[in-house]
């Protein structure tokens, strides 16, 4: 009896043993694999190209969330309070974020915050200070209490400027390796040196597309203030934003736009740079007002969507500069034809 039961014993004893061992490889497999969870799309990218197929990366803010008034759902903060790390860009950005951030890192999650491994800059106390001296400023006064915002405080806008970003990455290497185990540095330290060398080489890109534009016409009128540490880097002035204040979730009013026009005329902008993502209304209201300005959207606080120039860190900022090259040398062009013109009225006088 018991040797016509022992080959079935032993056939139940093997399959149980396979079984078994399915389901803690499985479980092994899901429990080897840290999940780093980003809060916007841009640090989200940046992190997928760094890791690889080495960690789950989940990124929170689809392409076109606004930053600012971005919520989480009850998923986004599930995510994000079991994560091994968790990543943010810092300084305010993700505003309604910051109470889920707080939690998490209490839980003990590891919290990297970009915006402590750049070289920080303040916001201006007036968002147009950079025309003060160019108008003597009967609407100043308007400006310092057009809402009661305020502007002062780190700009959190780093990522426009490339250069800043390598900063980042390197930080974020190092605080991977310290956080996540199992990690092979050596390859995430690969990974970064390469996207290092394509961060320089979008910064020697975009030196060469202003090389041609002078000084003087390096002049940004913008949605809001994103672009200072882009500014900065390559030489404009932010002399005036559509929406006074850092946050999108603000708006203009009569007075700031009044403003607006003086600072247009007395600057000479000859383009108004809106964002993909948001509506034109103020753009279009304000070049109606003063006419012969174009109106180019840009891509300041969220990637592109797939199909797009911008579906990446180093996309976006490739097609903002280009867009912003082109529509400041379209101007020059056309200024050089009047000039022209202008010349050959004088010779028939």
């Amino acid at each position: 009896m018991f040797n016509f039961l022992r080959p079935l014993l032993i056939s139940i004893a093997s399959l149980s043993l396979v079984l078994t061992a399915c389901g803690g490889e499985e479980a092994s497999t899901a429990g080897d694999t840290a999940m780093v969870v980003v809060s916007t799309n841009i640090l989200g990218d940046v992190v997928e190209q760094l890791v690889g197929d080495q960690l789950v990366v989940e990124t929170i803010m689809p392409p076109g969330a606004d930053p600012h008034a971005f919520q989480a759902s009850a998923k986004d903060v599930d995510r994000m309070t079991k994560a091994d790390v968790l990543i943010t860009n810092g300084a305010g950005f993700e505003e309604g974020l910051l109470d889920v951030f707080n939690s998490a890192q209490s839980d003990g999650v590891p919290l990297f915050e970009a915006m402590s491994f750049v070289r920080v800059l303040e916001f201006a106390a007036d968002d147009h200070d950079d025309h003060d001296d160019h108008d003597d400023h009967d609407d100043h006064d308007d400006h310092d209490d057009h809402a009661g915002h305020d502007h002062s405080g780190a700009d959190p806008h780093f990522f426009s400027d490339p250069v800043q970003m390598i900063s980042v990455v390197e930080a974020l290497v190092d605080f991977l390796i310290a956080n996540v185990g199992d990690l092979d540095a050596d390859l995430l330290r690969a990974n970064a040196g390469s996207y290092v060398g394509q961060l320089e080489e979008l910064d020697a890109e975009i030196d060469n597309l202003f090389e041609e534009i002078p000084p003087s016409k390096r002049v940004l009128l913008t949605n809001h203030q994103v672009f200072n540490y882009f500014a900065e880097q390559y030489g404009f002035r932010v002399v005036g934003t559509l929406i006074p204040s850092s946050s999108t979730l603000d708006s203009a009013n009569a007075k700031d736009l009044a403003g607006l026009v003086q600072v247009i005329k007395s600057e000479g902008v000859t383009a108004i740079f809106a964002d993909v993502s948001a509506p034109d209304v103020l753009a279009e209201t304000l070049a109606a007002e003063v006419g012969d300005i174009q109106i180019v959207d840009l891509y300041s606080e969220s990637l592109g969507t797939a199909d797009s120039d911008a579906a990446s860190y180093l996309g976006m900022v490739r097609t903002n500069s280009r867009l912003i090259a082109g529509a400041l040398a379209h101007h020059d062009d056309h200024d050089d034809h009047d000039d022209h013109d202008d010349h050959d009225d004088h010779d028939d006088h």
